[in-house]
């Protein structure tokens, strides 16, 4: 395989990861009445779960194998 068959594979599953945490039953799970440093749970785990894909794919872009 070549190094662009790779990443492609790599960032497939990345958008499968984000399909999967921005779904309905995982989502459920962070629809707390409860606040993370002032902010609602739900929006705290939103941003974290954004902010992680976006890492991993730059992660996966600008490495080399």
């Amino acid at each position: 395989m070549g190094e662009f068959e790779v990443k492609a594979q790599r960032l497939v599953a990345l958008c499968l990861l984000g399909l999967l945490l921005f779904n309905y039953p995982i989502l459920a799970l962070f629809n707390v009445p409860a606040t993370v440093f002032g902010i609602p749970v739900l929006y705290a785990y939103i941003f974290a779960a954004w902010s992680l894909l976006i890492a991993g794919m730059a992660i996966v872009v600008e490495t080399g194998d």
